[in-house]
C-alpha cells in the first residue's frame, strides 16, 4: 500500500501480520525487553521492514535504535519513517539528497474515539470534516486528519527537533486528489516547513499517509 503515496527515490517495505515467535534484531532486545507480547511482535515486524526498505538503498542489516523522543535514528544520509496500527507495519526511507524528510502513519479507518477528533483540530478544521462527511458518509474523515497530523509531525520532528502540537497544523484535505497539506502555524518555523503536503490512501480497512519534503 504505502508505495502507491511515495515516489520512485523512496524506498519501503510493510507488511500485514508478524511472524510468530521472530527475535529481536541483535542490539535492539533492551528497547522491548519489557514490552507486552503484542508490542513486541510489531516493534519486530516494523524494524525488520526498516531494514528491508533500508536494503533496498544499499545499506547492511544493523539496529535501528531510537532518538530522544523515541524517533528512528537513521543512517548517516538517509530520512525515514516508521508505523505500525493492528494488523499494518511499514517503513519508507530515502537518501537526503532525494528527500529532505518523511513521514508516514497507519491507522484502522474507524471513527476517532469519542472526543478526540475536537483535541486534535483546530478552527475550521471541524466545519471541513462535516462537509466531507456529507459529501462522502463512508470515509472516516476525522481518522484520515489524525494520520496525516501524525505524517507532518513525523517528518517535522527530524528537521526541527521541536515537537508540534495537533492544533500547530491546519489541515486541508482534497478528496478528489486524494491529497492533504498542512499549514504549520508555528510563528518562527522555518519557512521551507510552512505548507507541508500528502497524500492518502484507504483500503483493507485502514487509513494510510504519508508526507515528503522536498530538498
Amino acid at each position: 500500500m504505502i508505495e502507491v503515496l511515495l515516489p520512485a527515490p523512496v524506498r519501503s517495505a510493510e507488511a500485514f501480520a508478524d511472524t510468530a515467535g521472530e527475535p529481536c534484531f541483535p542490539g535492539e532486545e533492551h528497547l522491548v525487553a519489557r514490552a507486552v507480547a503484542i508490542r513486541r511482535q510489531e516493534f519486530v515486524t516494523a524494524r525488520r521492514c526498516a531494514r528491508e526498505a533500508l536494503r533496498q538503498l544499499g545499506f547492511p542489516p544493523a539496529p535501528i535504535l531510537p532518538g530522544p523522543r523515541r524517533e528512528p535514528r537513521w543512517p548517516a544520509g538517509v530520512a525515514g519513517s516508521i508505523t505500525h496500527c493492528r494488523g499494518y507495519r511499514a517503513a519508507a526511507v530515502a537518501r537526503t539528497a532525494d528527500a529532505a524528510g518523511l513521514g508516514i502513519d497507519a491507522e484502522p479507518h474507524g471513527p476517532l474515539p469519542v472526543g478526540v477528533a475536537e483535541s486534535v483540530t483546530t478552527a475550521g478544521e471541524m466545519e471541513m470534516l462535516r462537509a466531507l462527511r456529507f459529501a462522502d458518509p463512508a470515509t472516516h474523515w476525522d481518522r484520515l486528519l489524525f494520520s496525516a497530523k501524525e505524517s507532518i509531525y513525523k517528518a517535522w520532528f527530524p528537521l526541527t527537533g521541536r515537537e508540534l502540537e495537533f492544533e500547530d497544523a491546519r489541515l486541508t484535505i482534497d478528496p478528489a486528489a486524494a491529497t492533504f497539506t498542512g499549514r504549520i502555524t508555528v510563528d518562527d518555523a522555518d519557512p521551507a516547513l510552512k505548507v507541508m503536503t500528502g497524500r492518502y490512501l484507504i483500503g483493507g480497512g485502514l487509513v494510510v499517509t504519508a508526507v515528503l519534503v522536498p530538498v
